[in-house]
């Protein structure tokens, strides 16, 4: 099967290029959020090479160069992008093997290919001695990489890799330079001042007062006004930081805009989000051979999570540099390089070709965060000062109370027992907005600052993925397990208060918990083990992955061992499990914790099956990674609200996992080497989140269904819930 990305960008001159010194030059329109997909790429193509990992250098993506791969989401990029580079470079070493075959006359089954150096008849010669000088522009044959994993004895076998990341230890020590360190010859600082909700009215009095005085101040070179918008440039950072610290002090005290949003009860977020107008689809609905009836009332449960923010420790931050007779050229650490410039050139009614954008690593947020609206602000800025290069940087209060919120969603699930003591029937109802104002997929730009211009785009409603691509507050909402009838129903919510849009895993986590819990409360209403109840459920050789990954972590966490004696009050275990996307990697968690005057994890287990590992660590990362920032959400992250816009914009009031809370992690990777490469970043955050509730249920008995688990909310979940009895109908 032809890799995706390969189909709109076929040529090998697009993916691969060979320096003078030897040197690999892989092209990727992915791009590095820290997750180091820079490293596992380098990998990929350093196996099929038969090169060490060193000689391959991952160029940076841009849209100069770069194959446009969309955006860098999903889990996809070694699914996607490393599966094109797998092609690519498995082309190369074949068309040099052709190569050597012709030069040194034997069949090509005889030329060996080993440390990049290609051998037959004696003799040998490199990639630079072979690659065909015309080959570049070849469509790539992807029959070349048909054992795409697996060694070929043929060609010899990869060299050893070593698994270390070439940018960690100037990361460690302070000297990899990210955006936010980059200075370019001649720039200046700006920022752009706007109101806390999407639509707002100036109050023209103060701000003209207060542009006379921003004018007049020393070091500012110019102050420009458009809409709701004020823009400031100034000589030095150090100059900018005071004027945004008065501009903040302003709107604290109700001056320069009046703003008015909508506020949904954030104690009753169900019952606002079932008040919303409406989009209702089906998404699976399957029947099956009646089971007959268990004789028991089916289980209903609902379930919900509150708007969360990105909080990302690392402020949004980018440059821009315009003149009249040269594109607009962008450095930005956006996740979609082409969307971005796509939606910057509409916004400013140029042809896209007159705007670049190059992808430089800064904060990754696994999500969309400002980092698109901060190159909008740039970009803005720089054309008032032509010629000079523009670096803007949000400020604490900007990141966490402009940047886009994580939809709040309901889950209810009504599942019933068959008469063989097996689900027989689940239906599966989702509430929430959609999960996407990404910049580059509409007619209009979605980028914040188009939003508040004098002559606004309109601002766009967020929508979901197609669920060929895993969907959105849909995601995961199709249980994993053998159940005769399912029905997913979504209704997706027409109104957009507070601008919201993708955060990792999308509707994964809330989707996971509340299948994992219903799973959990009907092994405790039959008096079954939590696991026994679901491997009863994953019967067959399609569950065989699925199964490997639950037996581990059981094995990991010592799951049918005796309970400790020694054990605190409120310790519990809880254990979960999915496959995410239904289409992506298998993932089980086993979370011991106590609950105490809070919860506290103690330990987490996490077995998974991603196919061919590329890079282990990398992986192992990730998963670690995913369930820590769940277990944020799961445990205290909820945004705050009011009609003046967010106001959990600082770490007091939006408060995150410290270190101090990291429970002891343990990873196993399943040895699945012969099967495809599937992504880690996102396939861990649903069980451990689901983990986290059903290890609170073991510890005090108590079903908690609302995210987060906070004493408030713990305490609420005591007093309204009996955990053995839920409702039933």
């Amino acid at each position: 099967m032809t890799p995706e990305p390969l189909k709109s960008h076929p040529l090998l001159r697009q993916w691969l290029a060979l320096a003078a010194d030897g040197q690999v030059h892989a092209f990727t329109g992915k791009v590095d959020l820290g997750q180091g997909i820079s490293h596992a790429l380098r990998l990929i193509v350093a196996e099929e090479l038969r090169l060490p990992a060193e000689l391959i250098t991952m160029v940076p993506a841009s849209t100069h160069f770069s194959p446009d791969e969309a955006v860098t989401s999903g889990s996809l990029s070694v699914q996607h992008s490393g599966a094109a580079l797998r092609c690519a470079a498995a082309h190369l070493r074949e068309s040099c093997r052709l190569g050597m075959a012709g030069r040194t006359g034997v069949a090509l089954a005889d030329v060996r290919c080993a440390n990049g150096l290609f051998m037959a008849a004696g003799r040998s010669a490199s990639y630079l001695e072979l690659a065909p000088a015309n080959g570049w522009d070849q469509a790539i044959d992807t029959a070349h990489a048909k054992s795409s994993h697996a060694p070929q004895d043929l060609v010899g076998s990869p060299p050893a890799i070593t698994p270390v990341r070439p940018d960690v230890a100037a990361k460690v020590f302070g000297e990899f330079e990210f955006i936010q360190d980059r200075v370019l010859p001649g720039m200046c600082h700006g920022m752009v001042f706007r109101p806390g909700t999407l639509t707002a009215e100036v109050i023209d009095s103060d701000m003209r007062t207060l542009q006379s005085a921003l004018q007049a101040t020393p070091g500012v070179i110019h102050v420009v006004r458009n809409g709701l918008l004020l823009g400031v440039l100034t000589e030095t950072e150090h100059v900018l930081g005071q004027i945004a610290q008065k501009i903040e002090n302003e709107t604290a005290q109700g001056r320069l805009w009046r703003c008015q949003a909508e506020v949904p009860d954030l104690q009753d977020l169900p019952t606002w989000l079932k008040a919303q107008p409406l989009e209702t689809t089906v998404i699976v609905d399957t029947s099956g051979e009646p089971a007959g009836s268990s004789g028991l009332p089916t289980l209903s449960a609902e379930f919900h999570r509150p708007f969360l923010q990105h909080a990302s420790v690392g402020l949004c931050c980018a440059l821009a540099q315009w003149s009249p007779d040269t594109p607009l050229e962008v450095w930005s650490h956006s996740q979609g390089i082409y969307n971005l410039r796509r939606d910057l050139a509409l916004a400013f009614g140029w042809p896209t070709d007159q705007v670049q954008v190059s992808h430089v690593e800064g904060a990754g947020c696994y999500g969309h965060n400002g980092a698109d609206d901060v190159a909008w602000d740039a970009a803005w800025l720089a054309q008032q000062v032509p010629g000079r290069p523009v670096r803007v940087q949000w400020t604490r209060q900007a990141e966490l109370g402009h940047a886009p919120l994580a939809p709040a969603m309901a889950v209810r699930i009504e599942a019933r027992l068959g008469a063989n003591g097996q689900l027989s029937e689940w239906t599966q109802t989702v509430w929430g907005q959609g999960h996407g104002t990404r910049p580059g997929r509409g007619a209009t730009p979605a980028l914040l600052g188009a939003w508040q211009t004098a002559e606004p785009a309109p601002v766009t409603l967020a929508v979901n993925a197609a669920m060929a691509v895993g969907g959105g507050s849909e995601r995961n909402a199709q249980p994993p397990y053998d159940i005769a009838t399912v029905q997913v129903i979504n209704h997706r919510v027409l109104n957009m208060p507070f601008r919201v849009s993708a955060m990792r895993a999308l509707g994964a986590p809330v989707n996971v918990l509340a299948a994992e819990s219903v799973m959990d409360e009907w092994a405790h209403r039959l008096s079954q083990d939590p696991l026994a109840f679901r491997l009863a459920h994953l019967q067959g050789a399609a569950h065989t992955r699925a199964v490997g990954v639950l037996q581990k972590v059981a094995d990991m966490a010592a799951w049918f061992a005796p309970r400790p004696t020694d054990r605190p009050d409120g310790w519990g275990r809880g254990l979960a499990y999915a496959r995410y996307k239904y289409t992506g990697a298998w993932c089980a968690v086993v979370v011991e914790l106590v609950v105490a005057e809070k919860v506290r994890l103690h330990k987490l287990w996490i077995a998974a099956d991603l196919g061919h590992v590329v890079d282990a660590e990398g992986v192992a990362n990730q998963l670690e990674g995913g369930a820590l920032q769940a277990a944020s959400w799961a445990l205290g992250e909820a945004a705050q609200l009011s009609p003046q816009g967010v106001t959990s914009n600082d770490w007091s009031r939006y408060p995150i996992l410290k270190f101090s809370d990291m429970p002891d992690v343990q990873v196993h990777l399943m040895h699945t080497p012969d099967q495809p490469s599937l992504g880690a970043g996102e396939c861990s955050s649903g069980p451990c989140c689901a983990a986290i509730a059903n290890a609170i249920f073991d510890a005090i008995g108590v079903r908690v269904r609302g995210m987060p688990f906070t004493p408030d909310n713990l305490m609420r979940a005591i007093e309204h819930h009996d955990s053995h009895n839920p409702s039933l109908s």
